[in-house]
């Protein structure tokens, strides 16, 4: 049975992985800091920082590696990424690749993209000006040199903005959902016309379990819909799947200094990518 390692595996997109993967019967080695429920497959402890040389040998034997662990989350401006994650990051799949790794598929950020504004593709420079997005670009360049050399496969998928059940509290989504069932009348939020790119957390999962299986060899790619919309319009069509009357109280918090007004991915390279890893399936 193809077995497929998931680290921060607990994690928000960790856990729709693993259901994904679950889903099509594919064994899991999960690994994660807390306790994951695992229908195929295992879970393990691990902490990135210290991993023993058997769970390393364990997820190099596997078909391929999801690596979504990434700590200090959500404060991006925090230089711990720079400091402490990226050098623990590094040594971790230095270990994994050397130990004979096959496949790798990591999450990347469209924050990597920095302040460029309108459809961003794979072709453009990384131009990260926040500490997590800099972290993040400069693991991508590392990977890249390191996989070449131990021939192992490279799928960097760059996130933009994945939304739905359990994701945390404090991001927009699960915020309005909160106001909705409290039945609040209204729900603060910025002045809303950023224009933003959404994608639903299964088809994010579905993706990478897609890229993982068929190890994809393709280097960056947007995760991403590629269909721009402002954060009001957004907001106002989870409202209305919801079935909720709430009114938006636009301007109340203001718009993040980090991110552009309007950026949003082009997903045209993820479709071929994912085409031609059908056929590979096959």
């Amino acid at each position: 049975m193809t077995t497929v390692a998931v680290t921060g595996a607990s994690g928000f997109v960790g856990q729709h992985v693993l259901r994904e993967l679950g889903s099509r019967g594919v064994r899991v080695l999960a690994l994660s800091r807390r306790p994951v429920t695992v229908a195929l497959g295992e879970w393990r402890a691990m902490d990135m920082g210290c991993p023993d040389r058997a769970t390393v040998e364990l997820i190099a034997s596997c078909h391929s590696l999801i690596h979504l662990a990434w700590g200090g989350l959500p404060h991006y401006l925090a230089a711990r990424h720079l400091e402490e994650e990226l050098p623990a990051q590094v040594a971790f799949l230095q270990q994994a690749t050397a130990a004979g790794l096959r496949s790798l598929v990591v999450s990347g950020t469209c924050l990597e993209y920095g302040m460029q504004e309108g459809e961003l593709h794979e072709s453009q420079q990384a131009m990260p000006h926040v500490p997590y997005a800099q972290a993040k670009d400069r693991l991508r360049s590392q990977l890249e040199a390191l996989c070449a050399q131990t021939q192992t496969k490279l799928c960097w998928a760059r996130l933009f903005y994945v939304y739905g059940p359990g994701q945390s509290p404090n991001s927009l989504w699960p915020l309005l959902q909160a106001a909705i069932a409290r039945g609040d009348a209204t729900f603060p939020m910025s002045g809303g016309q950023q224009v933003r790119d959404f994608l639903p957390i299964e088809e994010a999962a579905e993706a990478l379990v897609d890229l993982a299986l068929g190890q994809a060899d393709c280097g960056v790619v947007n995760l991403s819909s590629g269909e721009p919309v402002t954060v009001e319009q957004r907001v106002r069509r989870w409202a209305q799947e919801s079935s909720a009357s709430i009114e938006l109280d636009l301007g109340k918090f203001p718009y993040p200094a980090y991110e552009p007004m309007r950026f949003w991915g082009s997903p045209t390279k993820l479709r071929s990518v994912l085409s031609n890893c059908a056929v590979s399936d096959d």
